[in-house]
């Protein structure tokens, strides 16, 4: 009975609901089109702003990452300072981006120009401030529309833009651990953040001459990636090889990484955080087709490292004569790096193609290095650098771009981030000294430098050059 008179209670108010539906109907369509499209615009600037942080924090996560596999890369007497390497790096790059960066990657940059504007600082709009504190509704109400236009909050952006740079620095910390200096690697960060990056974003995303030319690197294979390979590479050379890494008679003692378990982590959270990277260069969540585009770029980032993973376990065997984990970790990061140029290619296999190559290309360049007797702890230089300059240029096979321009945009960012580190890391060398001392490579820069130990139950012995 109680369900039959539910079914009666239903018929009875279906009459009413529809004619409150009509009702309802009819008030909408009284309300004029352009409200329409102000709420519109104001949910696209709700969901851009918040990809924007979102995205970058998931970015950020990304120094989580590198944190982890260099403190497990490098020997337990140097691990701790790893750590502070890493959270000091960031601090800097956003402190620096603040301050400098952002002005000169992105505000007034001439149509084909060199660098934006040289002035200091860079914070929320005019508008914005009138929206949070105006107790005028009018002048509110006129700012809120001034903001929604813009399509994203500015720190929302600035945020995104940021994490980008702390990318690129953490990727020089790698390749010079345990013999570099630990304030000389800060001021040289300071430099690489607040000038050399910035620059380099201005020629290409911030619509400077490279951009003007056509060059295409949507996430950064060459622009984030490459250019901390080429300050990595730099470095390294200026600073020289840890001590006994190359022996008189040309072998190479090898330096085992103290923890397996957190690199192979560190690696995981790198390709979490590649999903913020490359899709939230999206810069856009608005409808089907950013979502569509959105679903692609996740999907060719996850192919693109599988890819690298299972090239670099094959070639491994093969040239290094065992299959090397480490090597194989590298390789997904030289597949992530390499799809990292043209991510939103519609055709998949691409992706994996374009990532298999670039994990074949880490286990060459290892291989490379350590023929000309370049010191690399993480393989930085192979899975940046190299990889990023094979994606970059494989954007003209599958993503639309000229091989021309391409080549263009990779020689002419190559020379002067190589050129401009070599002349940062040779003044620091001059002046205030780039190479800890021998005995504190001899006992490790956590004790001599830190006073502290990562692993205090181990005890840490010399080590001999055998």
């Amino acid at each position: 009975m109680l369900h039959d008179s539910g079914r009666r209670g239903f018929r009875v108010l279906r009459p009413a609901a529809l004619a409150l539906g009509i009702a309802a109907f009819g008030f909408l369509a009284l309300i004029p089109t352009a409200s329409y499209a102000a709420l519109n615009d104001e949910t696209q600037f709700v969901l851009n702003s918040f990809s924007f942080l979102i995205w970058g924090a998931l970015v950020m996560w990304m120094c989580a990452g590198f944190t982890m596999l260099e403190s497990g890369s490098v020997r337990t007497k140097n691990a701790s300072v790893i750590c502070l390497k890493n959270v000091g790096l960031y601090a800097i790059a956003g402190l620096m981006f603040y301050f400098v960066g952002y002005n000169i990657m992105y505000v007034g940059v001439p149509e084909g120009g060199w660098f934006g504007t040289l002035t200091l600082f860079y914070g929320t709009t005019a508008d914005e401030v009138t929206l949070l504190t105006s107790d005028d509704a009018a002048a509110k109400a006129a700012a809120g529309a001034a903001v929604v236009k813009n399509g994203y909050s500015t720190m929302s952006d600035w945020f995104f833009q940021m994490v980008f740079v702390a990318t690129t620095a953490s990727i020089v910390s790698g390749a010079m651990a345990e013999r570099v200096k630990l304030w000389s690697f800060f001021a040289f960060i300071t430099v690489l953040t607040a000038i050399v990056y910035p620059i380099v974003g201005a020629w290409t995303w911030g619509g400077g001459w490279l951009s003007a030319m056509g060059f295409k690197d949507f996430a950064g294979s060459t622009i984030v990636h490459s250019t901390g390979g080429w300050a990595a590479l730099a470095g390294a050379i200026v600073v020289g090889a840890r001590k006994g890494k190359f022996r008189a008679d040309g072998s190479v003692k090898a330096t085992p990484p103290s923890n397996v378990p957190v690199v192979t982590l560190g690696v995981f959270i790198l390709w979490l955080g590649w999903f913020g990277f490359n899709g939230g260069s999206q810069l856009a969540l608005g409808g089907a087709a950013d979502a569509v585009a959105l679903s692609n770029i996740l999907a060719n980032t996850n192919l693109a490292a599988g890819a690298g993973v299972m090239a670099a376990i094959a070639l491994s065997r093969p040239l290094l004569g065992r299959v090397d984990l480490l090597a194989s970790l590298n390789g997904a990061i030289g597949g992530l790096v390499s799809i990292t140029a043209a991510p939103d290619i519609a055709e998949h296999y691409w992706a994996v193609v374009i990532g298999g190559v670039g994990g074949a290309i880490v286990v060459v360049g290892l291989m490379l290095l350590e023929r000309l007797k370049i010191d690399d702890v993480v393989g930085a230089v192979p899975a940046h650098l190299f990889a990023g300059i094979w994606g970059t240029l494989a954007v003209s096979i599958a993503g639309g771009g000229d091989l021309l321009v391409q080549l263009i945009g990779v020689a002419a960012i190559g020379a002067f981030v190589f050129v401009a580190s070599w002349a940062i890391w040779t003044v620091l060398k001059l002046t205030v000294g780039v190479r800890i001392a021998p005995v504190t490579e001899e006992l490790g820069q956590d004790v001599a430098e830190l006073g502290i130990e990562a692993y205090p139950e181990f005890v840490v012995l010399p080590e001999s050059d055998d």
